[in-house]
C-alpha cells in the first residue's frame, strides 16, 4: 500500500517543519519538504484536519498491562489493542503478570503472535524475572540465546510489582538480562525494614510507600552497578526518587557497563493525592505508586524537561469495577496518555521534546532502531493529533474494559485523529479501518 501524507506540520524529536511524507511497504520511502507537489495511492492531506494537526512518529508505550492471558473481566487483547491504537500507540511492552505468568519465551512467543495476528499493534511481552513471580529461582530468562533475534523474543524483563527480595536472586537475574544485553525494568515497590516499620506503626499509605520507593530505587541502582547491566526505574513518582536518578546519571554513566533509564506515568504527571482522595484513595484513587503531593508532580515534570526522566510510559491497568471498589490498584490511560501529556506539560516541553518522550527515547530503550522518528527508511509507525483540540474524558467511550480514570470529566487538549502501524491504517477519529 502506498500512502501519501501532504501539506502537514510533521514533528520529531529532531525536526519540526512543514511537509510531507510518502509511505510504501510498510516504511518511510520519503520525506519532502514543503515545495513539493504528492500525489498517487491514497491521499491524506493535512489541510482536511485543520491548522493544529500534526503528524508524528506512533507512540511506544514501555509499560503496560494488557490483561492476557488470564483476566478477561479486566481485558483482553482485543480491547487493550484498540484502546492503544486509540492513544496513538503502535508498539506496546505489556507486563508479565498475568496467569499463567509470562515466565517462558514460549509464552511471550504466543501472545506475541495472537497479537500479530490482529494486526492493530507491535506487542512485546515482558518476561518475568522469576518462575511464576515467586521470587525462588530464575524464569525462562536462563534459556535465553543471546542477542535480540526472534519475533517473539522479549525486548524487556521485569518482576512487575514483585521487586525480587533476595539480593543474590536478583543479581543473577541482572546478569542474565546483561548477557542477553536487555533492560530490567525496577517497580520499585520493595521497601526494606524501615518501611515494614512505619507500616507496623499505622503510617498512611503515602508515607511508607514513599519510604518503599526510594529505598528500591536506590538498591535497584546499586545492584545494577555491581552487575553492570542496564536498569529501567518504572514509575518515577517521588522528588527524593527522581533527584536519586538525577544524581546517579550525573556521576555513574557507564560504570562497568551500567546504565540507567527511568520512566514517569501521564497519572503522576497530571494528577496528585487530592484527585486520590477524591476518587476514593483506597478504591477507584488507588495506584501503585500512589498519586503523589504537587512537589512530587512538579519534581516529575522538572525530572522530564531537564532530561533526567527519559520516558512517559502509560502503566495501563484496568480492572472492573469490583476490582476497584476492592481496592485493586490501577488506572486505564493509553487513551489518554498523549492529551494528559500535551496538557500538563505546557511549560519548557515543546512538541519535540515530548516526541522524544514517548516515542523516539523509548525506542531507544528498548533497542528498536527501526522506529520512534520520522527518516526514511524507518516503519512508518504514525499519528495524526490535533493538538489543539479540546475534549471530554467520558471513560465510558473506551475502547479498555477499564474505565477508572483520574481525568474522568476533565477536559484535556490533543485529540488522535489517525494511528498507522507499519503504514497501515489502524485507527481513525470516526472508528477503526
Amino acid at each position: 500500500m502506498r500512502v501519501v501524507f501532504r501539506n502537514f506540520r510533521i514533528v520529531d524529536e529532531a525536526h519540526d517543519f512543514f511537509g510531507g511524507l510518502v509511505v510504501e511497504n510498510g516504511l518511510i520511502r520519503d520525506v519532502i519538504d514543503t515545495g513539493n507537489i504528492l500525489e498517487g495511492g491514497i491521499v491524506i492531506d493535512g489541510g482536511a484536519f485543520g491548522g493544529s494537526a500534526v503528524l508524528m512518529p506512533a507512540f511506544i508505550d514501555l509499560h503496560s498491562h494488557f490483561r492476557e492471558p488470564g483476566f478477561p473481566e479486566k481485558e483482553v487483547l482485543e480491547s487493550a489493542s484498540l484502546a492503544a491504537v486509540a492513544g496513538g500507540f503502535a508498539t506496546v511492552v505489556c507486563m508479565a503478570n498475568t496467569k499463567p505468568v509470562i515466565d517462558t519465551v514460549d509464552k511471550a512467543r504466543a501472545l506475541k503472535a495472537r497479537s500479530d495476528a490482529l494486526g492493530l499493534i507491535d506487542l512485546y511481552p515482558v518476561l518475568s524475572l522469576t518462575k511464576n513471580m515467586e521470587g525462588l529461582e530464575l524464569s525462562g530468562i536462563k534459556d535465553l540465546p543471546n542477542g535480540k533475534s526472534g519475533s517473539g523474543l522479549p525486548l524487556m524483563l521485569s518482576e512487575d510489582g514483585k521487586d525480587v527480595a533476595d539480593d543474590g536472586l536478583f543479581l543473577a537475574a541482572m546478569n542474565e538480562a546483561k548477557r542477553l544485553g536487555l533492560p530490567v525494568s525496577c517497580h520499585c515497590d520493595f521497601g526494606g525494614p524501615e518501611a515494614e516499620a512505619a507500616k507496623s506503626a499505622g503510617c498512611k499509605r503515602a508515607e511508607w510507600s514513599r519510604i518503599e520507593e526510594n529505598f528500591a530505587v536506590r538498591r535497584a541502582v546499586e545492584l545494577g552497578k555491581k552487575q553492570g547491566c542496564h536498569i529501567h526505574i518504572a514509575h518515577v513518582s517521588t522528588k527524593e526518587a527522581v533527584q536519586i536518578i538525577r544524581e546517579t546519571k550525573k556521576n555513574s554513566a557507564n560504570d562497568n557497563g551500567f546504565s540507567l533509564t527511568c520512566e514517569a506515568t501521564p497519572h503522576h504527571i497530571g494528577a496528585t493525592e487530592s484527585d486520590a482522595e477524591r476518587m476514593g484513595d483506597e478504591t477507584y484513587g488507588r495506584v501503585n505508586p500512589p498519586l503523589r503531593s504537587e512537589a512530587d508532580r512538579e519534581a516529575v515534570i522538572a525530572g522530564l524537561s531537564d532530561g533526567t526522566i527519559d520516558a512517559i510510559a502509560t502503566d495501563h491497568a484496568p480492572h472492573s469495577g469490583n476490582d476497584k471498589n476492592a481496592g485493586m490498584p490501577g488506572f486505564t490511560g493509553l487513551e489518554t496518555a498523549f492529551a494528559v501529556s500535551l496538557s500538563y506539560l505546557e511549560s519548557g516541553i515543546d512538541l519535540q521534546r515530548l516526541s522524544a518522550l514517548m516515542s523516539a527515547n523509548p525506542a531507544l530503550i528498548l533497542g528498536l532502531g527501526d522506529r520512534g522518528r520520522i527518516e526514511k527508511g524507518l516503519r512508518a509507525d504514525l499519528v495524526i493529533a490535533d493538538t489543539g483540540a479540546n475534549w471530554k474524558v467520558e471513560p465510558k467511550k473506551f475502547k479498555s474494559r477499564g474505565k477508572c480514570s483520574p481525568f474522568a470529566g476533565k477536559t484535556l487538549r490533543g485529540k488522535i485523529l489517525m494511528t498507522l502501524n507499519a503504514g497501515k491504517i489502524v485507527f481513525t477519529g470516526g472508528g477503526n479501518v
